[in-house]
């Protein structure tokens, strides 16, 4: 299947956040391949603005050249009213969100140091603002939109990290609360057919991980050619749009690898493998509601 053929999200409407560059910029890109709509987020105006490269208008040129709409937009989402008037355009705009992927997040470059937490900076803390709040104040925002035309996907990336130690606890806690989100915000959303979903996502192919592999390739040998291409997540999230049965998938957490056996998808003619049996599953939620 060649799904960047597909124009099964043709007057669909997207936010992506945090699309300057890495997971987003990939995940929004795939999106636009489907046809969609979408509305890039991110703080990078120009290069430079960060260490990596990538801007938020690179990659809403991106998104257009792969067939859809890129909108380009500037927002600090530690910043509550940047979050609000994002949505307040997309509303204006549009009339309309259908798909809303919190991917926005703060990575130190001193995550992956070896080490116990307190001898990392403090300033990893900033994934529990970039990262998990923040992803509540967007969906905050998007759910209403979605709660009235009575449709919509909220999704969260996410990662192994989850549920194994990955990176340390601010890292882990963070991964953490996104999948209790989905979880819990599902349960919320379902009587609007709205659904939530979290998505573990492996080792990506993308411009952080490349700098990481290059300053050890002894120590990473071979972890490129199996990586996932950033595209591949947006690719199993416009299936997962348009699946039927989306409301029976809503409230859980999903390997990516996973989802895309159910799907039928490869990763630019790959099989994704899983990394279950290395690095655990998913816990599924409990059924019990106490409101």
């Amino acid at each position: 299947m060649n799904a960047t053929l597909a124009r099964d999200l043709a007057g669909k409407v997207a936010v992506v956040t945090g699309a300057s560059r890495g997971a987003g910029k990939g995940i929004a890109i795939a999106l636009g391949a489907h046809g969609a709509t979408v509305y890039v987020t991110g703080r990078s105006l120009k290069e430079g603005d960060a260490p990596l490269p990538g801007t938020i208008a690179a990659t809403a040129e991106a998104v257009t050249n792969a067939g859809g709409k890129g909108i380009a937009v500037a927002c600090d989402h530690a910043n509550d009213a940047d979050v609000k008037a994002l949505f307040e355009r997309v509303e204006a705009e549009q009339n309309r969100l259908d798909i809303l992927v919190n991917n926005a997040t703060f990575l130190h470059d001193r995550l992956i140091d070896k080490g116990g937490f307190w001898e990392k900076p403090l300033e990893l803390v900033h994934i529990l603002d970039v990262g998990l709040r923040s992803a509540y104040v967007a969906s905050w925002y998007a759910a209403p939109l979605m709660v009235r035309q009575k449709n919509g996907l909220i999704v969260f990336t996410s990662s192994f990290g989850a549920n194994c130690y990955m990176h340390g606890p601010a890292y882990g806690a963070q991964k953490a609360g996104v999948d209790k989100f989905a979880k819990d915000m599902g349960v919320d959303l379902k009587p609007h057919n709205v659904a939530a979903v979290s998505i573990w996502m492996g080792m990506l192919r993308t411009e952080r991980t490349r700098r990481v592999m290059d300053r050890a390739p002894d120590k990473y040998a071979g972890f490129w050619e199996i990586a996932e291409t950033p595209q591949f997540t947006g690719h199993l999230i416009a299936a997962l749009y348009n699946d039927p049965a989306r409301a029976e998938k809503s409230g859980q957490v999903h390997i990516g690898a996973e989802l895309a056996e159910v799907y039928g998808l490869t990763d630019e003619g790959r099989k994704v493998p899983s990394h279950r049996a290395m690095l655990g599953g998913p816990t599924p939620p409990h059924p019990a509601i106490v409101e």
